[in-house]
């Protein structure tokens, strides 16, 4: 499927600095991030947590996420983005920038 220009221009696509992880209690995968866009700070949930053994390793990492999606609520915690991630065999890769950014730099 592909989508047009115009429908790829409305993601909101921003690099965000976390400034904090831990395991969400009751579930294997959910990571709580702290992140950072510069003007503000987000609560993130990342399906990442099988493939990050220590959360506390994620301080300071800079990642892509999706910063104009809706809300939602999963385990009890509201996810006010969504971390893009690569997917290799369908375990989730976290993607970070070569050199480091300015928090809340759009891509584009």
């Amino acid at each position: 499927m592909t989508i047009s220009i115009e429908d790829f221009q409305k993601l909101d696509i921003r690099i965000g600095t976390i400034t904090s992880a831990e395991r969400l209690e009751d579930s294997k995968k959910l990571l709580k991030l702290t992140v950072d866009f510069g003007e503000e700070t987000r609560t993130i949930l990342a399906g990442i947590g099988k493939t990050v053994e220590d959360p506390t390793a994620l301080i300071g990492q800079q990642a892509p996420f999706l910063i104009n999606l809706e809300p939602k609520e999963l385990a009890g915690v509201t996810s006010e983005g969504m971390m893009l991630c690569a997917s290799n065999e369908d375990v989730p890769v976290m993607l970070t920038p070569l050199t480091v950014v300015k928090s809340g730099s759009k891509i584009s």
